[in-house]
């Protein structure tokens, strides 16, 4: 038979006044603990601060360390790209694949206004990241360093615009995406960190975030990316203005 348990008994340590064995009442031994633990806290609070303070202090130097000069070559070769309606591929692995994403779904979309409008012109943006069936038949078959190459072997044409997003610039899918985006004739952007690494040597233009933080680079890497979308924005306001004037 299972032994019984008398919830008086059991609960009384807990809510007795009455001294415990260290000559403590349970009350003031709760009371010591909650002290304690609110010291832990305290400790873990300035480790946090300390924490939240290096990290936003070392993201806003390497932002104030950008080459601004290379960000507007880049600007203007995306301009160059969408005036001409040159179709814009971009690719990236892992957190740069999803700011590949990021930023072609921004051009194709937000750069378009937010109604329909037959006078705008759109940005031909595709990321090579999106289509996971695709990738995983390349990569399965071919291996994962084609999984970019043959897609662009697939989808564009001399003239066409490639933009890589790399933190290291040495992963093997974007090399080889690089090399046959040159042979066929594409222009090629790099947006990349550390000291650029083998592919920086590859592209037309790049613009390296100096930094040898991933945290750092990725986030800089989206920083630059809402900046290129927001200066095609005003760009298609001030064309908007300029023909309502006219």
């Amino acid at each position: 038979m299972p032994r019984q348990i008398d919830i008086g008994t059991f609960c009384r340590p807990y809510l007795s006044s009455e001294p415990s064995r260290s000559g403590s009442s349970p009350r003031e031994a709760r009371s010591s603990t909650w002290k304690r633990a609110a010291m832990e806290s305290d400790r873990r609070d300035v480790g946090l601060a300390e924490d939240i303070s290096a990290y936003l202090g070392g993201f806003q130097r390497t932002l104030e360390a950008i080459a601004v000069d290379d960000l507007r070559a880049i600007i203007g070769s995306l301009s160059d790209a969408y005036e001409a309606e040159r179709r814009l591929f971009l690719i990236g692995n892992g957190g740069s694949a999803s700011t590949a994403s990021h930023l072609a779904c921004d051009l194709a979309k937000t750069v378009s206004g937010k109604t329909i409008n037959p006078r705008v012109k759109r940005f031909r943006a595709v990321a090579l990241t999106d289509n996971v069936p695709l990738l995983t038949a390349w990569g399965n078959d071919a291996g994962y360093e084609t999984i970019f190459a043959e897609q662009i072997k697939t989808l564009a044409g001399s003239g066409d615009l490639l933009l890589v997003i790399s933190g290291s610039g040495n992963s093997p899918n974007i090399l080889e995406a690089v090399k046959t985006a040159r042979e066929l004739g594409l222009h090629s952007i790099g947006l990349l960190g550390f000291d650029g690494g083998a592919v920086r040597s590859l592209v037309d233009l790049s613009l390296v975030i100096p930094s040898d933080d991933y945290g750092h680079i990725e986030a800089a890497h989206v920083v630059v990316s809402h900046l290129i979308t927001a200066h095609f924005v005003r760009q298609l306001f001030r064309h908007e203005a300029s023909a309502n004037a006219g």
